[in-house]
């Protein structure tokens, strides 16, 4: 599939309104955008983590690849409906999450406590973008709610969520640079 885009500003947006996929105009602050629109906003977030996996070629290819997979998934909820063949999210792309998830979790010990966002500059960073993702998930559920909604797509986000909380642990060296959980801590 290719793509042209050679007018970036097209003013169509000026009076709080956006083309879906279909054509079909809605408000900016309709649903469905919000949901694609946190999805893209969590996309850039794993650009940010990025900038630490480069020396990790295991790690940067996997974020590479769901990079791809969430404008797949940007694509797919921006098109209401079965959208005949229009580009939907496949079970395979999250069957692709799980294993990697799998393989890496299976590299550190257990968790013994919950883990607080940060460590490592590369954890902390899959830590806000695991956020984003849940944010998206949430939207996308809510949508789903409301509207059809490619299940795959709701599957995917929750283990997308799931594989950056276990890539931030791989990043925070396996688990033993982790920021534990002390309850009570902070009482006076």
């Amino acid at each position: 599939m290719m793509v042209k885009l050679d007018v970036i500003t097209t003013r169509g947006g000026d009076q709080g309104e956006t083309s879906l996929g279909d054509g079909a105009r809605v408000r900016k602050d309709a649903l469905r955008v919000e949901a694609y629109g946190t999805v893209d906003e969590a996309n850039a977030a794993l650009g940010v983590l990025r900038l630490s996996t480069r020396e990790d070629a295991e790690a940067d290819a996997m974020l590479a690849r769901i990079q791809n997979d969430l404008f797949d998934i940007g694509a797919d909820l921006c098109v209401p409906g079965e959208a005949g063949a229009r580009l939907r999210v496949a079970d395979t792309q999250c069957a692709r999450l799980e294993a990697e998830l799998s393989a890496m979790n299976g590299q550190m010990p257990a968790l013994k406590s919950f883990v607080l966002p940060g460590g490592a500059p590369g954890a902390a960073a899959a830590h806000v973008a695991r956020t984003v993702v849940r944010r998206a998930e949430r939207l996308v559920v809510a949508l789903a709610a409301e509207e059809e909604v490619n299940p795959a797509v709701i599957r995917y986000l929750n283990r997308l969520s799931d594989h950056l909380f276990v890539l931030a642990r791989r990043l925070n060296g396996n688990g033993a640079g982790d920021v534990l959980w002390v309850p009570g801590a902070t009482r006076g």
